[in-house]
């Protein structure tokens, strides 16, 4: 049988995609932990790899001399070297479109228990009783407030529709998207004019060297005093530094993170002190529905590759015509 690395995964189990693989004549290897001297390790007679949040770098792939596609349970692939796939004449795949409702909802949940206080009124209610909610800080009607997108791909355009429904102006920035291309009811401008002017702000950004850090300290003190900050799609496009500090000074509102900097952040982290930052666990993709999706898709992409028929989605198409799938 084929075999294919299985580097980490967040769902209870592998069955969906254990099937598929099976089905195929393709046996999963899970690894133990997704450090890189274990994956260089799994990955030395191995046909394929999928991969979830770990990280494949070139020290992995060129010890897979077998290796004919890296299939990412996800839409970024930010954390495999794609360069090195191309040069070895591995595939690499990935699934674009697979939660857009989750992340768009998730987004707009992060904005209504900001501004409804859902979060801060349950808890001060389960600690301190029903009468301890005083009506004091502000709360704003959605309806002609401002939601300001970063990047305007499949999930900007979700959360457009949502906030417009909502009552909302929609501003968003994207250097790729001309106003001509973007969603009706949505205003494409500068990223300066978008925070300025936006009592919310979400970034759908891929991350690459160019949005790394794309909301920083300059960019922090441009916003509103009283605008929240979300993020559901990569952890290093806020410099958390800089987020710390502008929520101690009072710059901003407050900060929806559904992902930070570090994929497993330490317990102790500065951002959790704040109760004006509501945090969830990178859980924004999630329901069983997209889940399922995601595990059958990625494990068909592999499928697909190691049969040499073209994959769905090719991340790097400069492989095709010198790939080890001959492809």
């Amino acid at each position: 049988m084929s075999k294919v690395l299985i580097t980490d995964y967040v769902w209870p189990d592998i069955e969906a995609e254990s099937a598929i693989l099976r089905a195929a004549g393709i046996e999963p290897v899970v690894a133990p932990d997704s450090s890189v001297e274990t994956l260089t390790r799994l990955a030395a007679d191995v046909d394929a790899i999928m991969f979830c949040f770990a990280q494949v770098p070139a020290q992995v792939l060129q010890n897979a001399p077998n290796c004919k596609v890296a299939s990412r349970y996800g839409i970024g692939v930010d954390n495999v070297d794609i360069a090195a796939c191309t040069e070895l004449g591995i595939v690499v795949t990935n699934v674009p479109d697979y939660c857009i409702d989750e992340v768009a909802d998730h987004v707009m949940g992060m904005a209504l228990s900001f501004n409804r206080k859902i979060v801060k009124h349950s808890s001060m209610v389960k600690a301190s009783g029903w009468g301890s909610v005083s009506l004091t800080e502000p709360m704003h009607r959605l309806r002609d407030k401002t939601m300001g997108i970063a990047g305007m791909g499949r999930i900007g355009r979700a959360v457009t529709g949502r906030a417009l429904a909502f009552g909302m102006t929609v501003l968003a920035h994207d250097p790729f998207v001309e106003q001509a291309d973007a969603p009706e009811g949505a205003r494409m401008t500068s990223l300066e004019s978008m925070l300025t002017e936006s009592d919310f702000v979400t970034l759908h950004a891929p991350l690459i060297p160019e949005t790394t850090g794309m909301i920083g300290a300059n960019e922090l003190k441009l916003m509103k005093s009283d605008a929240f900050l979300i993020n559901a799609a990569r952890g290093p496009l806020i410099d958390e530094a800089a987020l710390v500090e502008a929520l101690g000074a009072g710059e901003i509102g407050g900060a929806g993170l559904d992902v930070l900097e570090e994929t497993a952040p330490p317990d102790d982290h500065p951002l959790y002190a704040f109760d004006n930052v509501i945090i969830t666990p990178h859980t924004a993709f999630f329901s069983q529905a997209s889940t399922i999706e995601l595990e059958e898709r990625t494990a068909r992409e592999v499928v697909r590759v190691l049969n040499g028929e073209m994959a769905d989605i090719v991340v790097n198409p400069e492989v095709l015509g010198k790939t080890r799938a001959g492809i």
